[in-house]
């Protein structure tokens, strides 16, 4: 069995090791710990997104906060809508004057179809920015600046609108999902699990994707475009793949974050929400699925403990982080660990001989 065949069978092992443990997690914490737990499980999903993005396909995308919102908004406005009685409109239109519930709004009423556009939506909108990005040879930092641009765009609307999406307020006040009691321990606890299996099926069913040939060429567009065109490859397409599968990761992601934080807000999905993800998967490792993952869980862990005790030195701490690790651990954590792994291989035996005479 080869080097790679055993390392991958190795940390699916371990996911299934650490799947089981966090499924036994809510038997031991409780309350604030255990929602804390889940809201970050839910973010590791969009950390997922960014190493697909960023580490394997070389997109430096600084607006995943748009993809994040767009699946967090789709499940809110089912929400508001179930929690609103029927035939009437929900309280922040009432207090702006709107009349008649918007036609966007309409076919929220149905579950099956907001789920279906917690995916749909990112995807779709990831679609068309990288398709009129990448058709045009558009690389580096003006990918960054456009996708950062876009977010910023949406957030101003989201705040501006403020009969049609309550502005600055965000969405709130949910009150079942699915016939279901949002407020109630059970369900607090069933969306726990929910979320650790849907985060380990998304790290396993990726990392089963990236060892495929469509991985290999997203390695080969990243490290050598010019080259990989002429070999007869599109590297348009598997740009546009890899936005796509990072901007429906974002999506799950905000949809998730939004049932347990109970609300979602313009504030949530900014271009610092979407600059901060990059911080976290860089600490963790770019390159990898399980460094991206761990990255973001430990980084907004510690963020919740120190900004409770010092908030107002977070955030130079998260940029003396970011700088630290672009200056000596360029590849991040699992970089690190992976390098002290890996042993340092043995020169051929005629290399040794010359050595010796030598």
């Amino acid at each position: 069995m080869t080097r790679p065949e055993t390392a991958y069978r190795t940390s699916m092992l371990a996911l299934v090791v650490l799947t089981a443990l966090l499924l036994l997690t809510p038997f031991v914490l409780g309350g604030y710990a255990l929602t804390l737990l889940g809201r970050v499980l839910a973010l590791a999903l969009a950390a997922l997104g960014v190493c697909v993005v960023w580490g394997r396909a070389g997109i430096l995308s600084l607006g995943q906060g748009l993809f994040f919102g767009l699946g967090g908004y789709a499940l809110a406005m089912h929400l508001k809508l179930a929690a609103t009685p029927k035939g009437e409109l929900p309280d922040f239109m009432l207090y702006n004057g709107v009349e008649k519930l918007p036609w966007f709004w309409q076919p929220f009423h149905s579950a099956p179809f907001a789920l279906l556009m917690v995916v749909a939506l990112p995807g779709l909108a990831a679609f068309l920015i990288g398709w009129l990005m990448f058709r045009r040879r558009i690389t580096g930092v003006f990918v960054s600046i456009i996708t950062q641009a876009l977010v910023l765009a949406f957030v101003t609307w989201l705040s501006g609108a403020q009969g049609l999406t309550s502005g600055t307020n965000g969405i709130t006040d949910f009150q079942t999902f699915l016939g279901l009691n949002m407020r109630s321990d059970a369900f607090a606890r069933g969306l726990y699990w929910a979320t650790v299996l849907l985060l380990a099926l998304s790290l396993a069913g990726t990392a089963w994707l990236l060892r495929t040939p469509f991985g290999s060429l997203l390695t080969a567009v990243r490290d050598n475009e010019n080259r990989t065109r002429f070999l007869g490859y599109n590297p348009a397409a598997f740009k546009v793949a890899a936005f796509v599968l990072g901007g429906v990761l974002s999506g799950l992601s905000g949809a998730l974050y939004t049932l347990h934080l109970g609300t979602i807000s313009p504030a949530m999905i900014g271009v610092a929400f979407s600059i901060e993800l990059v911080v976290w998967v860089a600490l963790g490792g770019r390159a990898s699925l399980w460094g991206a993952a761990g990255g973001l869980v430990l980084g907004e862990l510690a963020k919740d403990r120190i900004s409770s005790a010092a908030p107002d030195a977070w955030l130079y701490v998260m940029g003396g982080l970011f700088v630290g690790v672009v200056m000596f651990l360029p590849q991040g954590v699992a970089g690190l660990l992976t390098r002290r792994r890996t042993p340092v291989p043995l020169p051929a035996p005629e290399l040794r001989e010359v050595r010796d005479v030598a």
